[in-house]
């Protein structure tokens, strides 16, 4: 990086906190503090849950998948305008009809207190997991290129996040996530069109798209029933659906966005605002990463975007056979750049099937080398490997046999799950190594500063929620004798420290999954559908008691995290399956108690 790129960096960041800080000074009460005085108007409350959603993690994986699988994942968010027409008719009345300060409130007035402390103890895990991954994901990736200490990084993202948090409370949130939006808006869109110059003249976007496609990148929608598919259009409009309705309508950190409104109808358009634009955005940010996956058709891509990984390779006994990779490596990018040529000057079906072919060859390239990459910094693995392969070998006498078949996919997802791995995983790494390998000064500064704003906006957010529901929820709905309000204030302020220094630890101890998106999203998956069922049923069922729910939503909670962990179905269905078997099981509860008494 170049002194243009720290200066653009760092001035972006400390304008950020900076402005947070400031715009919000002075002493405050707890409906200012908490609710941020109800006052914001639509834009921002739009702005502020579509920044409080867009974290780091959106623009360094989202576009990683991208390069990687093409735009498919955008059907995830097809869910979203559906759960914000249903939240712009039934929570947000509701919640303030009630003028409640959290979204678990209402839980108690409708069920009990049991119920409402289960389901914000369920928040908080899920929540406070979150924001550990939020402040770890781009402080590893930023580690591993840039050479960063890894820890440090996590200090720094928190720290500057606490400042601001514990100084304004929501409001500061708030008027701070739209200097970050306005920052990321403009860091993507000159990444885009950046990209899209550094592609050859000749090729220009509509051909680029074309190459995209003919590598099977730009497959947008897929009508298949298939559950091993993760994103297909069902599983974006109803796994999507009730994930956004979860999120959006009982996530304190989205809530606490849209309570802040100055009325009924500031609430709805601001959530409309990002109903409307949530999708338009992902696709957005999908299609810079298919621009930098055609600009790595006409410039030579490594195996492996994490540098650190082959490097360690290189130095090992496997170096031979990872040169030797490289070498077919170079040798098929001579191959692409030729097809791409001939298929943007005459698209026909033979070019398209031979880079479809040519894609196909790579990503086997690409997996041998991560299989190359494991070996070295893992010993077991090479052993392990070693021994199903000769066990394998034994059985091959009799392919069609039962047990070579059944030896064979054992070897096979072995080695799917031992790839991933956050030293051979590269697919979060790709973009950021792009950034810093072929962008020029000043716009290197402005799109880490966009990595980095994205980071504390929804890190910001969650440890707001987090201290909000526990002051509230928990804190203050538990102590025995009143306090003044500027005690309350103290507390979720303490509670808000307490948080970020949680979060900054959890970020430490954190791991790189397959993919952050997915980790966040499997996350709340796994919590999500359980606590919308909850809501559901204190709105629309009325003959059942708390009793039922609190019961019912335990058993929900180990059912949905056993599915998870036998992986019986892809983590978006998750949400369905456990909105809709808390209510069965509390209506079959409620139902045994009526015939009991």
């Amino acid at each position: 990086m170049e002194l243009l790129d720290w200066i653009v960096l760092i001035g972006t960041l400390a304008a950020i906190v900076g402005y947070g800080t400031w715009k919000t000074r002075g002493k405050k009460n707890s409906e200012d503090y908490i609710r941020g005085g109800s006052t914001t108007k639509w834009w921002t409350i739009g702005l502020s849950v579509m920044a409080t959603q867009a974290s780091a993690i959106t623009f360094l994986s989202t576009t990683g998948q991208a390069f990687s699988d093409g735009m498919g994942f955008v059907q995830f968010y097809f869910g979203v305008p559906i759960a914000m027409v249903i939240i712009c008719m039934v929570f947000i009345p509701l919640y303030h009809k009630l003028k409640v300060y959290t979204a678990y409130e209402f839980l108690e007035n409708r069920f009990d207190l049991k119920t409402r402390s289960l389901t914000a103890i369920l928040f908080l895990i899920q929540r406070g997991l979150a924001a550990g991954i939020t402040i770890f994901a781009p402080a590893i990736i930023l580690s591993v290129v840039l050479g960063w200490n890894l820890v440090t990084l996590n200090i720094i993202i928190g720290v500057l996040v606490i400042i601001y948090t514990v100084s304004g409370g929501t409001k500061a949130v708030s008027v701070t996530q739209k200097q970050q939006m306005f920052i990321i808006f403009a860091g993507m869109f000159a990444a885009f069109f950046i990209t899209l110059d550094l592609i050859p003249e000749d090729i220009g976007f509509i051909k680029a798209l074309d190459i995209a496609g003919a590598s099977g990148r730009m497959e947008v929608l897929d009508f298949s029933f298939d559950l091993e598919n993760r994103y297909t259009i069902w599983t974006g409009l109803i796994g999507g659906s009730f994930l956004a309705l979860s999120y959006f309508g009982t996530d304190q950190s989205q809530v606490q966005r849209y309570l802040s409104g100055k009325s009924v109808k500031e609430m709805r358009w601001g959530m409309m605002f990002n109903g409307l634009l949530k999708v338009p955005m992902q696709f957005f940010i999908l299609l810079v990463g298919i621009m930098v996956f055609v600009f790595y058709q006409f410039s030579p891509a490594p195996l492996n975007f994490i540098d650190s990984s082959t490097e360690k390779v290189l130095a090992s006994e496997y170096s031979d056979e990872y040169k030797a990779l490289q070498d077919k490596q170079t040798v098929l990018f001579d191959q692409k750049k030729t097809v791409s040529l001939q298929l943007a000057q005459s698209y026909n079906e033979a070019d398209k099937k031979q880079l479809l072919q040519l894609d196909s060859i790579e990503k086997t390239y690409r997996a041998e080398a991560k299989y190359l990459i494991k070996r070295t910094i893992d010993p077991d693995y090479a052993q392990e490997y070693d021994k199903l392969t000769q066990e394998l070998v034994a059985l091959k006498g009799n392919p069609e046999s039962e047990a070579y078949v059944a030896k064979k996919a054992e070897l096979t997802s072995w080695y799917k799950e031992s790839a991933k791995d956050s030293e051979t995983n590269d697919r979060d790494y790709m973009f950021i190594s792009f950034i810093l390998e072929h962008l020029p000064a000043g716009l290197i500064g402005l799109l880490l500063a966009v990595i980095l704003s994205a980071a504390m906006s929804s890190t910001a957010s969650e440890i707001n929620a987090l201290a909000t529901i526990t002051s509230i929820d928990l804190y203050k709905r538990n102590l025995k004798e009143e306090k003044d309000d500027a005690h309350y204030v103290n507390a979720t302020k303490m509670f808000t420290l307490g948080w970020g220094i949680l979060a900054i630890i959890i970020a430490c101890f954190a791991s790189l999954a397959e993919n952050l998106i997915q980790l966040v999203n499997i996350i709340g998956s796994i919590f999500y559908g359980n606590v919308l069922g909850i809501f559901l049923l204190a709105f629309f069922f009325k003959k059942i008691k708390g009793n039922a729910v609190f019961v019912a939503a335990l058993i929900t909670q180990v059912a949905v995290v056993f599915v998870w962990w036998i992986n019986l179905m892809p983590y978006l269905w998750l949400n369905l399956f456990g909105c809709v078997l808390v209510i069965i099981i509390a209506t079959i509860i409620q139902s045994t108690q009526k015939k009991v008494v």
